[in-house]
């Protein structure tokens, strides 16, 4: 009996070194030779994922050793990001890395103003990421993409899949500085950017619901305030002109929409052809009633508040002198008069 006592014991005993052997052996380098390899873990990932990836990355000799190194050193917390390893580091210097956030920085931040066009934000994403114009034009125009957007967001509804609407997220996409991951996607730039819209439209979602407006009306007018304007006291003003102008039942005449309309800069000249155009933007052809088929640009909070609390003038005219400053008429007499005194 002692004898097998003996037996057994020398036999867990084995059993014992040859688990920590092979324990010990999983946590040693996958190579001698120095491999650098990017690593990216993205937010929300599990510690076993990453373990896995590791391993698919050939950055980690065992899944199973590295799952026990990391239960046992309950310190280790993984933070998300992008990391420089190398295939010669062991699991303990590889763990240090992903434990410490030692990551490459990969950050690219992008400016993007306000009164400025989704074609201008396009061109702005393509100088700083390795896609191109027409890449993004086709995320925006795919119909399964932008109908997964009106079921996440709730500002968002089936006004942008609209087939005149020149690009579907014109408006809806903050104007604000962002910082992105060099390996975003370019819905992962767009996801961003709508998550600022939801968390500045949510300051607003009552005014909106009282303004007899929904969303996309709305960043509509807001985006017209936003270009017809220079100076910030002049919003409210032009944002009344424009729910007069609805309540009459008259055309807007929004220069702003002309030029969205025909694609053209608002440095360049509208022709007479410009102004008659008919599309789905332009107010200044008579026959126009009603709001463009959706936003011009996208607009400030400011334009979005002047949207949401127009003054409490009668004006239904206005005329923009040499430096940009608007004056405004309640009649058609005063308004032609505005013309002569400031064209």
């Amino acid at each position: 009996m002692k004898k097998k006592i003996i037996i057994v014991g020398v036999a867990i005993l084995a059993i014992i070194i040859f688990m920590g052997g092979m324990y010990f052996y999983g946590l040693t380098s996958v190579s001698k030779n120095s491999e650098k390899v990017t690593f990216n873990i993205e937010r929300g990932t599990s510690t076993k994922e990453v373990i896995n990836n590791l391993y698919n990355a050939k950055l980690i000799k065992s899944k199973i050793s590295s799952l026990v190194y990391v239960k046992l050193h309950k310190d280790i917390i993984i933070q998300a990001g992008s990391y420089e390893l190398d295939r010669k580091f062991s699991t303990r210097e590889i763990f240090d890395h992903l434990k410490n956030g030692k990551v490459i920085d990969d950050s690219i931040s992008i400016t993007f103003l306000e009164g400025k066009r989704v074609i201008d934000y396009i061109k702005q994403i393509t100088e700083k990421f390795p896609f191109t114009e027409e890449e993004i034009l086709t995320v925006l125009s795919d119909q399964d993409y932008l109908k997964e957007l009106i079921n996440k967001y709730d500002f968002i509804d089936e006004s942008i899949l609209n087939k005149d609407i020149y690009y579907s997220l014109e408006g809806y996409l903050f104007p604000d500085t962002y910082t992105f991951s060099k390996s975003s996607s370019i819905k992962d730039i767009l996801a961003k950017m709508l998550a600022k819209s939801e968390e500045v439209l949510d300051n607003y979602s009552a005014a909106i619901k009282a303004s007899g407006f929904n969303v996309h009306e709305i960043l509509t007018i807001s985006s017209i305030i936003e270009n017809e304007t220079m100076m910030k006291e002049d919003r409210s003003i032009v944002s009344q002109v424009i729910r007069k102008r609805l309540d009459l039942k008259m055309s807007l005449g929004m220069d702003v929409t002309a030029y969205y309309g025909v694609k053209k800069a608002l440095s360049e000249d509208l022709t007479t052809s410009d102004l008659n155009a008919v599309n789905a933007y332009n107010t200044r052809n008579t026959s126009f009633l009603g709001l463009p088929v959706g936003p011009i640009c996208n607009p400030s909070e400011d334009s979005l508040k002047a949207a949401l609390n127009p003054s409490n003038d009668n004006y239904i005219y206005f005329y923009a002198d040499k430096d940009g400053k608007l004056h405004f008429a309640k009649t058609s007499a005063e308004f032609q008069e505005l013309i002569r005194k400031y064209s």
